[in-house]
């Protein structure tokens, strides 16, 4: 999972770029980039790239060399790829034009997409990363249009180019672009899988500036109005101008990622029209109405979130159950993100360094604990080993997901079966494992109900790869899933 933002405006946009990667830094923590570009004469690209934190990454002077009125940025964390800081992007080739990419996702068919690269298309590749097969891929096919239909319109050449990516290229994918003396460039896979929403905003000389991003976090304190979703297959072209271009190449079926709902998004962002916030709310209001069917006789004294993404849907359960909600579990907010951290023993290690119970709210109480959802298993163990140090007397653990049990190859660090736990365990064996007296889940059918019950939004269908084992692209069979896995087992060793 990565955060990316594209920003087309009329005066320069590295500071905004910026300040959009810090509204994006909790989508990946690994590495971050901006890639700003010049239209005047020089038609220059200016890159700064590093390791670590947005914040410590950019200074003022390596800000000021990022001039120009178009750029890209992006926030790291690595699913495919190494962690160093060649894997980080944006990323650019110097044919055709020049051209620079950024973009959040997957690529399912990366291994042979790179052998074709070589093999058939005759392009070098410097870095392991997914990205970049889906640059050359797109840089290769606009190679190719332009040099067979000269005369056309350079938008159409910009179509037929990402028709071609749509075509070779499996997996989940929403990109931004720069191409040198031409412009940005911005498109979604066809089935929309990882988000990217498109906000304007209109100055008083009646020029408008575009920022395109994950999410919409950023957009009120920019000025930007958000102007929907890029569409699943939808490509958008800005010239140098201003002029706005859009067109959808295919309308397949759209399967935004649930998991975006539970976990990685802000609760303040809007995606695909829906408020992530409501969103929350409706899973901790339809678990709380299955809890009183499913326990009618059981209560918790209290209901405390797992902090911070699941404390919408506990504040939700809380409400409807008429029980007294409690900040039991104070979080350190200098801690980042443990599910994003790429080894277990640090994932393991910083549980106890972000969270600290609070005895008075658990000690002699029935503590009932909700979490956005249970992956491996490890930090939801250490939750409840916390909360029973601190005396309490009953607790019940709830998960706003479903049973995580299939590897997600889209986006999300998810990627072996042996470490997922409901992949091995049923129910009645993951609560004896965490060690708590009631285990419950969300059900995927309450789960799609509470992300897709309001909103304008389209969707055919959510992604639920990760809990029901039905990939929407990349025809992904056994075979292919172990090799998907050995690939990210061998590229974790280079931790």
């Amino acid at each position: 999972m990565c955060g990316i933002v594209g920003i087309y405006s009329h005066k320069p946009v590295a500071a905004e770029i910026y300040d959009s990667l810090i509204h994006l830094q909790h989508r990946g923590q690994d590495a971050a980039g901006i890639l700003t570009y010049t239209k005047n004469t020089q038609r220059k690209f200016h890159i700064k790239k590093g390791a670590g934190l947005v914040r410590d990454i950019f200074d003022e002077q390596n800000m000021a060399r990022l001039q120009g009125n178009l750029g890209i940025g992006h926030s790291r964390y690595p699913t495919v790829g190494g962690f160093g800081i060649e894997d980080a992007q944006p990323i650019w080739t110097a044919a055709p034009y020049g051209i620079a990419m950024a973009h959040n996702g997957n690529i399912v068919n990366y291994p042979d997409l790179v052998k074709e690269l070589w093999q058939k298309d005759r392009r070098h590749l410097n870095a392991s990363v997914d990205i970049e097969v889906v640059l050359h891929v797109f840089a290769h096919a606009l190679d190719k249009a332009t040099l067979t239909n000269p005369d056309s319109d350079f938008f159409d050449l910009i179509c037929s180019a990402v028709q071609s990516t749509f075509s070779r290229v499996s997996g989940a994918y929403s990109v931004v672009a720069i191409i040198s003396g031409k412009g940005m460039v911005v498109f979604r896979d066809p089935h929309g899988i990882r988000p990217l929403a498109r906000g304007i905003r209109r100055n008083e000389d009646g020029s408008d500036d575009y920022i395109f991003s994950s999410e919409t976090t950023m957009f009120y304190s920019l000025g930007y109005d958000l102007d929907g979703d890029i569409h699943p297959g939808e490509v958008v072209y800005i010239d140098l101008e201003g002029n706005c271009f859009s067109r959808r190449l295919t309308e397949n079926q759209f399967s935004p990622c649930i998991f975006e709902y539970v976990y990685f998004a802000r609760p303040d962002t809007t995606m695909n029209k829906i408020s992530v916030y409501r969103a929350r709310l409706r899973m901790g209001q339809n678990l709380a109405r299955r809890w009183k069917e499913t326990y009618p006789d059981i209560l918790p004294d209290i209901v405390i979130p797992a902090p911070s993404t699941a404390n919408t849907s506990a504040l939700s359960m809380a409400f409807e159950l008429g029980i007294r909600y409690s900040e039991g579990l104070y979080k350190n907010p200098f801690i980042g993100r443990t599910f994003i951290m790429p080894g277990q023993l640090q994932r393991k290690k910083s549980v106890k360094y972000k969270l600290v119970p609070q005895e008075l709210e658990i000690r002699n109480k029935k503590v009932m604990i909700v979490d956005d959802s249970i992956v491996r298993g490890n930090t939801s163990k250490e939750i409840v080993k916390m909360v029973r140090d601190f005396g309490a007397k009953e607790v019940y653990f709830v998960s706003a997901c479903p049973p995580v049990k299939s590897p997600c190859f889209y986006g999300v660090d998810m990627p072996t079966r042996c470490e997922l736990i409901a992949s091995n365990m049923n129910i009645e064996d993951i609560r004896k494992e965490m060690n708590v007296d009631i285990l419950f889940y969300q059900n995927i059918a309450e789960l799609v109900e509470a992300v897709t019950r309001k909103g304008d939004h389209n969707i055919d269908r959510p992604c639920l790869a990760c809990l029901d084992g039905v990939y929407p692209v990349g025809n992904i069979n056994k075979d292919i899933m172990n090799g998907l896995e050995t690939q990210r087992n061998h590229e974790r060793l280079k931790i």
